[in-house]
């Protein structure tokens, strides 16, 4: 059994056969959690061992926690870089790429063999780690309490001790939100940029943090309480809907180009 399922794991993990979009961020993010997965559920560590998967761990970490222009903790990625391969207007830094590289940086701590070659990728994912998490937890929360705050920002404050980080216009927050979001509950927004917040709900992002632990245990129960409280509009009789609300009209005209194959009947995780 354990010998099957080991030959059914190296399959996927060499051939990608599982994860079949074509970017490398997704792909890569989830070849590290699905090796990891692979370990913990049949006991056997020497396929992570192998030297050619540690190069390969390597290789993808390296690239991903590479210095660059971008000066946040989370992953920068063009649009069309998760959920589906189709223009989704969450080019940046989007919820489930960040929940996914969070997941990944813990999986490869976790496997990656401690010597003099590694040492020093080992405390940078470490750093990353934690101001990732502190980064998400802080900054893409939002509930009732991070809505009024909201209201309540001034713009154009330029300093470190500055309440409004990213220059937020109240203006942005939707006009559905407040009453849509409940009391006792709260969720993890879809992207974060300067000046712009993605205020959407994004199922898969939200759900993979909790599984993660990238979100706090008591944001992780406010985001299970919004979907038991919001069961209707992200379930009902379909299957899970991948975000809430789907871009619709003029909406999805400019951030789609109008593409018949990404309206809001598609948006359904199977």
């Amino acid at each position: 059994m354990v010998i099957s399922l080991r030959k059914y794991w190296i399959q996927i993990l060499e051939n990608q056969l599982l994860v079949v979009l074509p970017q490398w961020t997704l792909i890569g993010l989830w070849w590290i959690i699905l090796l990891r997965a692979y370990g913990k559920i049949t006991g056997d560590c020497t396929l992570q061992e192998r030297v050619d998967v540690q190069t390969g761990i390597k290789l993808i970490l390296n690239l991903c926690l590479a210095d660059g222009f971008d000066m946040f903790p989370s992953l920068l990625v063009t649009d069309g870089s998760c959920m589906i391969d189709r223009r989704m207007g969450i080019h940046g830094h989007p919820l489930e790429i960040q929940a996914l590289f969070y997941a990944a940086l813990r999986s490869s701590l976790e496997m990656l063999t401690a010597n003099e070659s590694s040492k020093n990728l080992i405390r940078a994912i470490n750093n990353r780690l934690s101001a990732l998490s502190f980064h998400i937890r802080e900054y893409y929360w939002v509930d009732m309490k991070k809505i009024n705050e909201i209201y309540r920002y001034k713009t154009e404050e330029y300093s470190m001790d500055a309440t409004n980080k990213f220059n937020i216009y109240p203006e942005q927050i939707p006009s559905w939100l407040m009453d849509w979001i409940p009391e006792e509950g709260g969720y993890l927004i879809g992207n974060l940029q300067p000046a712009h917040m993605d205020f959407r709900f994004f199922t898969l992002g939200n759900l993979w943090s909790i599984v993660s632990s990238l979100g706090t245990p008591k944001q992780n129960e406010a985001i299970l309480n919004l979907i038991e409280a919001k069961w209707g509009d992200i379930v009902g009789h379909m299957p899970l809907k991948i975000l809430y609300p789907a871009v619709e009209n003029e909406e999805w005209r400019i951030i789609t180009g109008s593409d018949p194959k990404n309206t809001t009947l598609n948006h359904f995780m199977q």
